[in-house]
Order: structure tokens, then sequence, then C-alpha cells
């Protein structure tokens, strides 16, 4: 009897053993989202800062164990509404970009590019923000590990490697950011940020609008027209110039046209019915309101 039962559970295991080998990439992908949703909603709970970064730690551990998945590319990861992820227009590659809210106000930025691979291995970048040591932001060229940290909403093709890339960057207690930024491909595992391609400033490789917090700022890409239509910002009195707490739209709009590679600018564009901006998305809307002077 106790042969017999010896054989049952040796059958037992192989047919478990079995399962788990045979359970589709599929549903083993389903399962590191579901890990993944329930680290990244305590990212943004009201756990303490150290919490919250513990949580952010274990999220990017978990990531990459997940897409260490062969095939994983083709994978959209659609439970994760909290962190944002864009395909290139081409689908070279795709690009994972989010935001740690800290205490004092200011933000940690988070990203990784992915690339698509014949052989479904994975081929991933990490991204490093260096905000706070980018002395020169408007004019610095980085690499991936020297990234002017932002949450990427929109991406669009420019070149034949370069891509222009719309984003959201929380910065400071009193003003936030929004960037036009371009990600150029440079050979395997090896991308830039930052190029020079707008017309109205040769010595940009970036640009920064910096407004309000209270405010929202319009920048989306208009297809039909193929540019980037935005807000044009001003000081709410002359005399504030430069302080940008107190920077927000005037009403008007200019606008960035795709132009064979170059990004050609235009002051004073029409546009209809714009969509104010999509800040909240990106941000944890439990988050405690924290008045604190930025320790950056």
């Amino acid at each position: 009897m106790k042969k017999y039962l010896h054989q049952i559970l040796i059958i037992i295991l192989i047919s478990c053993t079995t399962v788990v080998q045979g359970q589709s990439k599929e549903a083993k992908l389903q399962v590191w989202q579901d890990s993944l949703a329930s680290l990244g909603r305590a990212m943004f709970s009201r756990l303490s800062e150290p919490e919250r970064m513990q949580k952010n730690f274990s999220f990017v551990k978990t990531l990459v164990s997940a897409l260490k998945e062969n095939n994983s590319y083709q994978f959209a990861f659609p439970k994760l509404k909290m962190i944002s992820i864009l395909n290139s227009p081409d689908q070279n590659f795709r690009i994972f970009s989010w935001n740690i809210p800290l205490d004092d106000g200011s933000y940690l930025y988070y990203g990784a590019i992915q690339f698509a691979t014949s052989n479904g291995q994975l081929e991933l970048i990490p991204l490093l923000d260096k905000t706070f040591e980018i002395k020169e932001p408007l004019k610095a060229i980085v690499k991936a590990d020297n990234w002017y940290g932002a949450q990427y909403y929109d991406i669009r093709k420019l070149g034949a490697n370069s891509y222009v890339l719309l984003g959201w960057k929380g910065h400071h207690a009193d003003y936030t950011q929004k960037v036009i930024d371009v990600v150029e491909l440079q050979g395997p595992k090896q991308v830039v940020f930052g190029k020079n391609v707008f017309t109205d400033d040769r010595s940009l490789s970036r640009k920064v609008f910096n407004y309000t917090r209270q405010a929202s700022m319009y920048l989306v890409f208009n297809p039909k027209a193929s540019r980037f239509e935005f807000d044009h910002l001003v000081p709410a009195d002359p005399k504030l110039e430069g302080n940008f707490k107190y920077y927000g739209p005037d009403l008007s709009y200019d606008a960035y046209y795709l132009d064979k590679g170059a990004l050609r600018f235009e002051s004073d564009v029409e546009v209809s019915n714009p969509a104010r901006g999509d800040e909240d998305s990106f941000l944890a809307p439990n988050r405690r309101d924290v008045k604190k002077e930025s320790g950056f």
C-alpha cells in the first residue's frame, strides 16, 4: 500500500511540475503584473517616504524579473496605470517611466528602455535620474546614466533613429515642469537624450517649461497639423520674471512643427478647444499636501 501511495505522490508531483512548466508565457506575465500592480499602488500610498522608496526598490527588481521572461516585449502590462509605458512608433523599443513623490515636494524619476529583439531575449537600458547634477539641462546632451528624468506621456518619430518625447516633470514644491526632449539611438544599448533640433534656438537640446503647481499646461501633439502645440507661459507680473511659481498660461499658443528632422518654431498659432494638462494622471491622488522647502 505504501508503495502505491509513493507512486501516486510521484505522479502528482510530476503533474504539478508539468502544469507549472507548461504555464503559458502570458499567464506568467499576468502573475508578474499582479505583483507589480500591488507594489505600484504602495509606492503612491500614505506610507512613510522610506517605506515608499523600499516599495519602489522592490518594484524595480520585480519589473526586471518580469521583463526577463521570453518575449516579454509583447506584453503590454495594462494594469500598471501608475507608470507610463510608451512604444516607439516603429515598434523598435518601448520606454518605461515613473516618479516617486518625496515629502519635501520634489520627485525622483525612474525608467528603462526595452528593445524589441528577434530572439525574444531581454535587452534593457536603465535610466538613472541625475536631474540635480545636470548644470545646464536646456543644453545638456546626456546618456542613460545621466538622465534628465521625466514621466513621458507621448512619443513621436523625428528622424531615422531619433524620437521626440513629451514629459511631465514634477520638480519643486512651488512649480512644476513639462519637457520636450529627444532620444536618439546610437547603436546597440546606446542612447542619448537631447539634440539641437529647435529652430528658435539652436543651442537648445531640450525645451523645459516651468509654471506654477496651481496651473495646468497644454502640451500635446496635433497629428493633423504635424506639430506640438503648447501654452505660452508668462509671469503674473513682469516684476516676477524668473520666479516660476508665478508663471502660467496667457491663453495664447505656440508650436513646434515636425520638419525634416527638426522642430520648427512658430508663435501665436490657432488652437481649437485645447484640453487642459494631464498632470493628475501622474500624481498620487491621496498624497499628503506637504508644503516644505525643497531639500534640493
